[in-house]
């Protein structure tokens, strides 16, 4: 029987997955979290597959032997590419997984009104088919519109400034989602919802945006409850976080993505290459 004080994992390629802790922390304040970056390899929307999954397995591995009770995977890239191979080695020791992509789709399929859903994402994201996949499953006919945005990701990353040049960026991707007329767009990386105010200025008020935070809060609120893992009482739960590149470049980045003190930083390396 999995101890209900024990914390919750999750891990991203980098600090956007801290879009998702932040929810967490809102939403689960009792909870305790562990969170790490594998800043080392970022970004994995342009990595090999292959190799890709071989590195997702050794982080999964690694935080369920700090016992946890609940792995996340704070990453949709990861999400597309590895979520079989995290499901695999988390049942090895019974614990469950909640990944990024279901839970967003489930909520763009429920509001979307016109059935024309948007989704911007890294490269690998776009081509494992994950977010047409999820869409397909809600029940409903729905057109669905993905573009690949491989820049993105690393500029909100590297923290670069916003200048014409980067709207001209963000106008290019959001170009084709426009011309088909969405009225919903999956933000498909967990750092997107740093620029989602420029986003949604070039796609107009109409069209909603779908983060994962929100989303996958929301599902690690229903399964911690549904297996009886929740924690109780009304104290803040702890977070640590652990790294895979340079500590200083990580807290510098992450602590404008969380919003909130980091305390200690830890970094920690992986054999295995990605």
């Amino acid at each position: 029987m999995i101890d209900a004080t024990r914390p919750v994992a999750m891990f991203d390629s980098g600090v956007g997955g801290l879009t998702v802790l932040h929810e967490c922390l809102v939403a689960l304040p009792q909870e305790d979290y562990v969170y790490l970056g594998d800043t080392a390899m970022f970004p994995y929307g342009s990595r090999e597959p292959a190799a890709l999954r071989e590195r997702i397995a050794a982080i999964t591995e690694a935080l369920l032997q700090r016992g946890v009770k609940l792995v996340v995977i704070a990453c949709n890239t990861a999400t597309a590419i590895g979520q079989d191979v995290v499901r695999e080695v988390a049942a090895e020791h019974g614990v469950e997984v909640v990944p990024v992509v279901e839970p967003q789709a489930e909520i763009a399929a429920a509001i979307t009104e016109n059935g024309r859903v948007g989704v911007l994402a890294t490269t690998n994201t776009v081509e494992s088919g994950a977010y047409r996949r999820a869409l397909e499953r809600q029940g409903r006919a729905l057109d669905v519109i993905e573009v690949a945005a491989p820049k993105l990701a690393p500029f909100i990353q590297e923290g670069s400034l916003f200048d014409e040049q980067t709207m001209e960026m963000a106008r290019s991707y959001c170009a084709p989602l426009r011309e088909e007329r969405i009225d919903t767009l999956i933000l498909g990386c967990t750092h997107y919802p740093l620029v989602a105010p420029m986003l949604q200025r070039i796609l107009g008020r109409n069209v909603r945006l779908v983060s994962g935070g929100h989303a996958v809060a929301a599902a690690v609120q229903r399964t911690l409850k549904r297996d009886g893992l929740a924690r109780e009482g009304d104290e803040e739960g702890d977070y640590e976080f652990f790294c895979t590149g340079p500590v200083d470049a990580f807290r510098e980045v992450a602590t404008r993505f969380l919003q909130m003190p980091l305390g200690e930083v830890r970094q920690v390396e992986f054999s295995v290459p990605a």
